[in-house]
């Protein structure tokens, strides 16, 4: 898009808890439809949140996109976002938070991936809580990614549906089972493929990955509304702070936007939170999957409080 003389270029800064390698060519691509330059400083929502703390209202960031929503709820607590129109909160078909700040942009869903040669897909447990008992009468061994923010997350998620106390018995006998770390979920994923564990939780696209690489893995769901299943939403806000107001919402529209839905579906394999848009056919349907996770505040999930337990029982 050229600039008319005595036009200055409009430009837009992002703190992006979404990983570079995922969604760069999703900014570029913006930049190159709408002429509007795009500044983007990567970190962990963690990171993020603290950064934002830190600067006040000297911050330079217009959008906040989050990997989690538990990190936006935390944003919207501490009000740095600012409310959102109902023109752009009617696009998505579920997620919409009851503070009315973010949009909820795409759909990650955890599912226990296995090694079919290894484990029986009708034995497998109903429910994520009776993991640990399923691995250690069965003699599998278990692998799992205790560092990377998606387990974190499911961590939370059963402090919310179960308590604190459950969610240690759960980690206690997990640990347990002597399982082997991993500091992503592509590593324990070779691992599997490669016989040296059987069995770990996951996000459903990273299985998606190796499938589309010609590799077989077993995925299971857990019945539905368990943890095991937790829905990991990720979504944008517009920060308080921020100088370009209309360009922020043309950022926030964009995301919403068939294009980029099917960006996500394609060169991510998540699901869309649009109409419209065809997932995967590897996958289950977008309804499926919204009846496999749990119903909770996804606002509510404290990262924080999942941490102090991962560290307080020695997995961090």
């Amino acid at each position: 898009m050229a600039l008319g003389l005595g036009m200055a270029q409009q430009t837009l800064t992002v703190y992006s808890g979404r990983g570079q390698s995922l969604v760069e060519p999703l900014v570029k691509q913006f930049e190159q439809d709408t002429g509007i330059r795009v500044q983007v400083r990567y970190g962990t929502d963690a990171q993020i949140l603290a950064t934002l703390q830190e600067e006040g209202s000297r911050s330079p960031a217009d959008i906040f996109w989050a990997n989690t929503s538990g990190a936006l709820g935390q944003a919207a607590e501490r009000g740095l976002l600012r409310p959102l129109g109902e023109s752009l909160l009617k696009v998505p078909v579920g997620f919409v938070p009851a503070s009315k700040t973010w949009v909820p942009v795409t759909l990650r869903l955890r599912v226990l991936a296995y090694n079919p040669a290894k484990v029986k897909a009708e034995e497998l447990p109903q429910s994520i809580l009776d993991l640990p008992r399923f691995a250690r009468e069965k003699g599998l061994k278990v692998g799992w990614t205790p560092t990377y923010s998606s387990f974190q997350d499911m961590v939370a998620g059963m402090i919310l549906l179960h308590g604190e106390e459950a969610t240690r018995r759960w980690l206690q006998e997990m640990k347990a089972l002597s399982p082997k770390s991993y500091a992503s979920n592509p590593a324990m994923l070779d691992a599997i493929r490669a016989g040296e564990v059987d069995l770990g939780s996951t996000n459903h696209y990273y299985v998606l990955r190796f499938q589309r690489a010609g590799y077989t893995f077993g995925v299971h769901h857990f019945k539905d509304g368990d943890a095991g299943n937790l829905a990991l939403v990720t979504g944008a806000g517009i920060l308080k702070t921020g100088k370009n107001l209309s360009t922020a919402t043309r950022f926030l529209t964009y995301l919403l936007s068939p294009k980029a839905q099917q960006y996500f579906v394609g060169n991510v394999g998540e699901y869309p939170l649009v109409k419209g848009v065809v997932p995967d056919p590897r996958l289950l349907s977008l309804e499926e999957a919204l009846r496999k996770t749990p119903r909770l505040d996804f606002e509510k999930l404290d990262l924080d409080r999942a941490l102090r337990l991962l560290r307080e029982l020695g997995v961090l």
